[in-house]
């Protein structure tokens, strides 16, 4: 099958439905994630799944937890998605299903800054600080910043955008010893992906990343990383500070939507076929890209 918009596995109790990923309980003490094709932008889920999405955001997102397994536990099992279903399902977790440890999400998002954009930029622009990290003046937007930032964000229901808030505000949220240990491993994380990004030519210009204890409080990097949907990837040949470099993800989507007389509220307008495939080619592109890898 070529793009999977909805999971519908009845050999697994169905736990919820994110933007993207689809969870399904296996046993008591694991989930199966599921990536499929929806895309979300503004908070909306499109009415349009993009060819291969899913499964390149899950190869992505694997590459980067075996990469950086020696910084921080990930919540992978190792066990064969098309282990736990019915045959009929198997085409449905092919490439894009992992059976994960079920762990106590951490309702803050870690979000590690290197350059200033999106929301970091107005931020910036506003009050000359992103998130109450001050910055030095005279900064432009796109710039690398002098050392990467720690800005965190609340984590919000479905349909509502994620709250920046001050690492303050995380401390009061889930305690001092926990916000330390989260911005300290993110701030690693985030470094030791920049620099090998770089020699992909590939800039990682922000990124977030979720965590989760087990039942021991241990905490792991869950839900996914350094994907083309969690972080922003600029090509470092066409990079040029003062403006916002093209970006291997869904701006295609984005850019066509701001043509278009919309709220920004569900129902989304209907995607034309060619942003369709453009921002397929630009989640393959990425893949490719950065990890060497052909799409399995």
């Amino acid at each position: 099958m070529s793009t999977l918009y909805e999971s519908t596995l009845r050999s697994l109790p169905l736990l919820g439905r994110g933007k993207v990923r689809d969870n399904y309980a296996v046993g008591n003490d694991k989930l199966l994630i599921v990536t499929t094709d929806r895309l979300s932008a503004f908070d909306v889920i499109m009415g349009e799944p993009i060819p291969d999405k899913g499964r390149v955001l899950n190869q992505m997102a694997n590459f980067w937890f075996d990469k950086l397994k020696d910084i921080v536990p990930n919540h992978l099992t190792g066990v064969a998605p098309e282990s736990v279903v019915a045959p009929d399902e198997v085409e449905q977790v092919k490439g894009r299903g992992v059976v994960v440890k079920k762990l106590e999400p951490i309702l803050v998002e870690a979000v590690v800054r290197g350059y200033l954009a999106g929301s970091g930029w107005k931020d910036y622009q506003a009050t000359g600080a992103i998130c109450g990290v001050e910055l030095p003046p005279g900064l432009q937007n796109a710039q690398k910043l002098p050392e990467p930032i720690f800005t965190p964000a609340a984590k919000a229901e479905m349909g509502h955008h994620d709250e920046n808030i001050t690492y303050n505000e995380m401390e009061r949220r889930i305690g001092t010893e926990l916000s330390a240990t989260i911005r300290d491993i993110s701030i690693r994380l985030y470094k030791e992906a920049a620099d090998f990004a770089a020699t992909r030519g590939i800039i990682i210009a922000d990124t977030k990343f979720e965590f989760g204890l087990d039942n021991h409080g241990k905490l792991y990097l869950m839900d996914e990383a350094l994907t083309a949907d969690s972080s922003r990837f600029w090509p470092a040949d066409e990079y040029k500070v003062g403006t916002n470099p093209p970006s291997f993800d869904k701006q295609f989507v984005r850019d066509w939507l701001e043509t278009q007389p919309w709220k920004k509220e569900p129902p989304a307008p209907k995607l034309p076929g060619d942003v369709i495939a453009k921002t397929a080619d630009k989640y393959r592109e990425a893949l490719e890209r950065l990890t060497g890898q052909q799409l399995v």
